[in-house]
């Protein structure tokens, strides 16, 4: 059995002591699956993915993390800061000191997973949503990040765009063997992944079968 992509025990964090966001937190995401994560606005979602990025420190608890980690913002124009799609996805690899030639075949292969190779020259400002998304993601690919952590991806976009989207973080984990952590809080989306987490007040109350966790909020509804 491997080791899972990510782990959480016991984690802590809070902005004021009286108030904790995360307090006993703890869960999983194996390696090569893709799981999601759930739970109403407040409950601590975006902080505990903030956590696992390395974008701040808990005050207890341990996190481990296969690195590097990909990120994705429910906003992509908050990550893409290059004028054209390849600069953007060349971008993040600046830190690796790769050779002109390997930066190629990396934002090749990134945007030919993403089926963007065609827009390589493309302009940022002229992407709908959807592509701004994939391009976000064809950036981590390119970084050859073993766990893809997506915070509501899907908020912003079309209802096509958002199966589209959810389908290719799909087939990207499947194939590449990779972990990916997705927010949402639309239950049609539960139907595309392996697993799912149920967040509140700060903990993780439940997790396994999408179907389950599903058929339970929506009698909670």
């Amino acid at each position: 059995m491997t080791s899972p992509a990510v782990s959480v025990q016991d984690l802590y964090f809070s902005w004021h002591q009286d108030k904790p966001i995360l307090k006993s937190c703890s869960l999983t995401v194996p390696q090569g699956e893709f799981w999601m994560l759930l739970g109403a606005n407040g409950s601590g979602k975006s902080t505990l993915l903030k956590l696992l990025a390395g974008l701040l420190v808990p005050q207890s608890g341990v996190i481990e993390v296969k690195p590097p980690v990909g990120f994705v913002f429910q906003n992509p124009d908050h990550q893409l800061v290059m004028p054209t799609v390849g600069a953007d996805v060349a971008f993040g690899l600046v830190e690796e000191n790769l050779s002109a030639i390997a930066v190629i075949a990396r934002v090749r292969e990134a945007l030919d997973a993403m089926n963007l190779l065609d827009f390589q020259r493309r302009p940022i400002y002229a992407l709908s949503g959807g592509q701004k998304q994939r391009i976000a993601i064809a950036g981590a690919i390119a970084r050859r990040c073993e766990v893809l952590i997506l915070d509501e991806p899907t908020a912003l976009l079309d209802p096509d765009a958002q199966i589209e989207l959810v389908v290719q973080v799909q087939n990207l984990v499947k194939s590449r063997g990779i972990a990916a952590l997705w927010v949402t809080h639309r239950l049609d989306e539960l139907d595309y992944c392996d697993g799912a987490l149920l967040l509140e007040n700060g903990c993780v109350v439940d997790r396994g079968e999408p179907l389950r966790l599903k058929q339970r909020l929506m009698r909670e509804d």
